[in-house]
């Protein structure tokens, strides 16, 4: 996984690459001056320290300041930072920091909406893998930041028994079976299954977690009454805003949306210079 340093890294040298044509041409080395980033829209802010560590990168002399923490939800028109120092160091990380904060605030936002529309529930929202690649850490971070959890992080770090798995391995109760035979006891394993026939194997298994992929709520409900809390229940697969409540109602634990990463909107920010 991509460290915040190597990422800022390949961004400015993406952006900037041999020289900023422009700003070397017009503006002096030495003027000084301050940047405003103004919010163009309401939103939960989710990258400063970002932000923050993209000027930091070009020149750490740039001063960054902002009267917000992540996780705070900032109202259209306000100063969501500002930073003070040299106008050349500012104008050539300006659209780099801004990619930044403006991606992962719009996956903080969309985050807290989901949430929000759960908040009288015990009900968790959860991520999944489908993430911009390289990202993976900083955008599940915004997740967080949004008020909700982090599913598995990769492939490393937790067992999920899918369908191609279960095909590869000729049954649910094989791939349990086999997959448990491989890990130490304090690997939990989770099967996704799509009818009560892999469910019943699943629970037969010993699975500790079953993700229910693209069940109706009433199916879900059969589920969840079947596992009777032996087993902690995921939903997946067509959860959206409008669905959301009536999949929490079934007494699953966990909802995992793929929206929140792969879908979130970037919120809209503009810097505004004054020198001096």
């Amino acid at each position: 996984m991509h460290s915040v340093d190597e990422l800022i890294k390949l961004a400015l040298k993406e952006d900037i690459g041999s020289g900023d044509i422009t700003t070397d041409a017009i503006v002096s080395p030495d003027l000084e001056g301050i940047g405003d980033v103004i919010a163009k829209d309401d939103f939960i802010v989710a990258g400063l320290d970002v932000a923050r560590n993209v000027f930091d990168h070009l020149d750490p002399q740039v001063l960054f300041s902002s009267t917000f923490k992540d996780g705070d939800r900032v109202k259209n028109g306000r100063i969501v930072f500002s930073v003070r120092g040299k106008l050349a160091s500012i104008l050539k990380a300006e659209r780099t920091a801004l990619n930044f904060i403006q991606r992962l605030s719009g996956i903080a936002t969309l985050t807290r909406t989901y949430v929000d529309r759960l908040k009288d529930s015990n009900v968790r929202i959860v991520d999944t893998r489908k993430t911009t690649p390289g990202w993976r850490g900083i955008e599940k971070y915004a997740v967080k930041i949004g008020g909700g959890y982090n599913h598995r992080m990769g492939l490393y770090d937790g067992v999920l028994i899918k369908d191609n798995h279960i095909a590869a391995c000729g049954g649910v109760r094989i791939a349990v079976n086999t997959a448990r035979k491989q890990i130490h006891h304090l690997v939990k394993i989770e099967v996704e299954v799509t009818d009560m026939v892999e469910l019943a194997e699943a629970l037969s298994a010993g699975a500790d977690v079953i993700m229910l992929d693209n069940m109706t709520p009433d199916q879900i409900r059969q589920a969840v009454k079947k596992i009777n809390s032996t087993a902690l229940v995921e939903v997946s697969g067509g959860v959206n805003l409008d669905n959301l409540h009536r999949l929490a109602e079934t007494g699953v634990d966990f909802i995992s949306v793929g929206a929140l990463t792969h879908s979130a909107k970037s919120v809209d920010m503009s810097m505004k210079i004054q020198n001096h």
